[in-house]
């Protein structure tokens, strides 16, 4: 009985979500979240917003859709890769899009990409697979594939190998959370691409991304749940809390941290079903003596890093946060 009622909740998932969800060179994409469609939503309530765009600094050169991984034999995921012009070595950032982990991609990243590259470090926005495609773990295995990739390709790039961190906004900033949170965890990697590097990373920054899914994100889902709608936590983690609690337990960041755990930057807005999670793990960072930091933007939107004026005192946060971490002591993992 339990299977039967299992399978119809998942086709009903997939009538409700058909609507949004098209083919892109043979891959189904959720086109509902943009940097328009965010706009448009937030325009609404704070009119002196503007789109935060990409402006290539003239110290910084390019490279662009990059192959990193190829998941399966027909698919390919692409990254960008940001740097300061010159033959130095500077610290990597990979930089994971949100989303709800199932629409958006790595060009909601460039703008800031782009402006801390030119503050001396190589910047990469990463393409990931999301739920339309797979659920998780893919993304998870993903992220910790690029950044094998990175250390592969360290020399090719000027790229330091000991000093590489990871951010992420919203879905982005939990996976973000998560892949560093697990280091050297392998449980949590797939480990068939680039299997003789580390995905260690040394430090993180989550930018409104949630810690924990038992807390505000499991009542904001049964809420949908209550209204016929499938929630974006049920679509990408394949099941209900009620259904596979074991699951959400483990897409949790707050259940893996250990002293392996590198140091946490949190860029939050104001709302705060997107804390979620974040002073219980700092409480367990802290008995370790890792090193966290928080800042909080008032009044703004859950989105506030995709416009001005709030980019640059994102930027301004991720970048101070990065030189304390890099350049105070190089962590040796």
């Amino acid at each position: 009985m339990r299977f039967y009622c299992t399978l119809i909740f998942f086709l009903c998932i997939s009538a409700i979500t058909q609507a949004q969800t098209v083919m892109i060179d043979g891959i189904p994409r959720d086109t509902s979240f943009t940097l328009h469609s965010a706009y448009t939503k937030a325009l609404k309530q704070y009119p002196q917003i503007k789109k935060a765009l990409p402006s290539l600094p003239e110290s910084v050169q390019v490279i662009e859709h990059l192959v990193y991984s190829n998941p399966t034999e027909s698919r390919k995921l692409h990254l960008n890769v940001y740097r300061p012009k010159g033959n130095n070595k500077y610290p990597a950032l990979l930089m994971v899009h949100g989303g709800g982990w199932s629409s958006g991609d790595l060009s909601l990243q460039i703008p800031m990409a782009q402006q801390i590259a030119a503050k001396g470090y190589v910047t990469i926005p990463v393409e990931y697979r999301l739920s339309p495609e797979a659920i998780y773990p893919a993304a998870l295995f993903d992220l910790k594939t690029a950044i094998k990739w990175i250390r592969a390709n360290a020399d090719t790039y000027g790229i330091d190998t000991c000093r590489i961190a990871i951010s992420g906004c919203s879905a982005g900033g939990h996976l973000a959370m998560l892949t560093g949170i697990t280091n050297g965890q392998t449980a949590y990697e797939n480990s068939i691409e680039y299997h003789q590097y580390s995905s260690k990373v040394h430090a993180i920054i989550n930018i409104d991304g949630i810690s924990d899914f038992s807390g505000d994100e499991l009542k904001a889902s049964r809420i949908s749940l209550s209204k016929n709608k499938i929630p974006a936590s049920v679509k990408w983690l394949g099941s209900t809390y009620e259904e596979d609690k074991e699951v959400w337990e483990t897409a949790s960041p707050i259940h893996h941290v250990t002293d392996q755990s590198p140091p946490v930057c949190f860029i939050n807005s104001s709302i705060p079903r997107f804390h979620g999670g974040r002073d219980e793990i700092i409480e367990k960072l802290s008995t370790f003596n890792i090193y966290t930091e928080v800042h909080t933007l008032e009044d703004t939107p859950h989105p506030f890093w995709l416009f001005h004026p709030w980019v640059n005192t994102t930027v301004s946060y991720m970048v101070n946060f990065l030189d304390h971490t890099f350049k105070s002591k190089i962590n040796d993992f």
